[in-house]
């Protein structure tokens, strides 16, 4: 890693920590929409066809994967299986 400084003016400093909070709030609230559904589908999980549209949901999805594991639906963002 480099070290080094960076000269920006206060507006666009503030500008920056505008935008790290809101992309944390919009995390926060990715991570909350994420653990709703999985409880939905955690529910939902009983019906008879529901695996041949899981797996349709997952060849069409392009940000996410849901997959069941013990009865409990799990979901989990595309960028986190390949990290993982």
């Amino acid at each position: 890693m480099v070290k080094g400084t960076v000269s920006i003016s206060l507006e666009d400093y503030h500008t920056l920590l505008e935008a790290s909070a809101d992309y944390k709030s919009k995390q926060i609230n990715l991570n909350i929409a994420i653990k709703e559904l999985q409880v939905f589908l955690s529910f939902i999980c009983d019906h008879p066809d529901m695996e041949k549209h899981i797996k349709s949901f997952n060849e069409q999805s392009k940000t996410s994967v849901i997959s069941f594991i013990n009865g409990r639906a799990v979901i989990k963002l595309k960028d986190e299986e390949i990290k993982n």
